[in-house]
């Protein structure tokens, strides 16, 4: 019996100059344990006078992940961070009562040629902690954990699984796990996972009973514990879920809350500019049309 409840096509939206594959939400599907937003970036190739710039913009009630295959991101933020993001590490910047941040080409990389791939993806956080003091953790590639098992690579990118524990700061029970596989194998790891999972083909394919998954799909499991599915040769995919909120989570454009008092304190806040500055920016994104989703 398959343990598919849901299978979410990738669709483009425009964030602006810049096109990505929107993953998470799905008008069927708001969340998936506490991941409320997945977004799929390139694989762009961008020319030596096109870059990626997102002026600052804020966020609020939620954890930011970037994880990128190629390329670079420079991230500045209101709390004075300035580094630089590369294949493979982690950028975790949680936002709380509320934080500011850009992303865009590093200088160096402005007038040549090169790539962006990667996921940007938000965590809600609890409800107790959506008003907390944001803070910004990066994690090396080389820190995070990595094993192989049966001829099967394994990362654990953020969370605990496996008997193991990513240094990425959580703030609930959650997994984000990166398997590669070279060959064919049967993969099972249910025992592994816990409460709600979904599971996203980077490249490949996967098998799941009778039918054969591609890429650019996320697929939802009806229950986290039967997580079993053969991997084809040269298949990258991504697991990532958890445990779900007793209560709704509700997101407006950059801001994630189960209080929509705070979404539309955060939407006043930054109309009227009273969020903290990214230092050395001038520019902003401008709020966009209300609408509660």
């Amino acid at each position: 019996m398959s343990n598919i409840s849901l299978i979410i096509e990738e669709r483009s939206a425009n964030i602006g100059n810049f096109m990505v594959g929107r993953l998470l939400p799905f008008r069927e599907k708001r969340a998936v344990g506490p991941f409320v937003f997945i977004d799929h970036m390139g694989p762009a190739h961008l020319s030596d006078h096109e870059n990626m710039d997102v002026p600052p913009h804020p966020h609020i009630g939620l954890s930011t992940l970037t994880f990128l295959f190629e390329g670079s991101i420079m991230h500045r933020d209101s709390l004075g961070t300035e580094l630089e993001i590369k294949p493979g590490a982690v950028n975790w910047m949680t936002a709380g009562k509320g934080i500011v941040h850009s992303e865009r080409t590093p200088e160096y990389l402005r007038h040549s040629d090169k790539m962006l791939h990667g996921l940007q993806i938000w965590v809600a956080l609890p409800k107790e902690l959506e008003q907390m003091e944001p803070n910004f953790t990066h994690v090396e590639a080389e820190d995070i954990p990595a094993w192989e098992e049966d001829g099967v690579s394994y990362k654990l990118i953020a969370g605990e699984a496996f008997g193991k524990k990513s240094p990425v700061p959580v703030y609930s029970p959650l997994y984000f796990i990166e398997i590669k596989s070279k060959e064919a194998k049967k993969i099972n790891i249910g025992h592994h996972l816990f409460g709600e999972s979904g599971l996203y083909i980077l490249e490949g394919s996967i098998k799941n009973g009778e039918h054969v998954y591609d890429p650019k799909q996320i697929l939802i499991t009806t229950e986290a514990s039967l997580c079993e599915f053969e991997i084809s040769e040269n298949s990258t995919v991504y697991i990532f879920g958890g445990q779900p909120f007793p209560e709704e989570h509700f997101i407006f454009w950059n801001f994630v809350s189960s209080d929509k008092e705070l979404l539309e304190k955060a939407k006043k806040d930054w109309t009227e500019q009273t969020f903290p500055k990214v230092p050395g920016e001038t520019e902003f994104v401008p709020l966009p049309e209300p609408r509660i989703k």
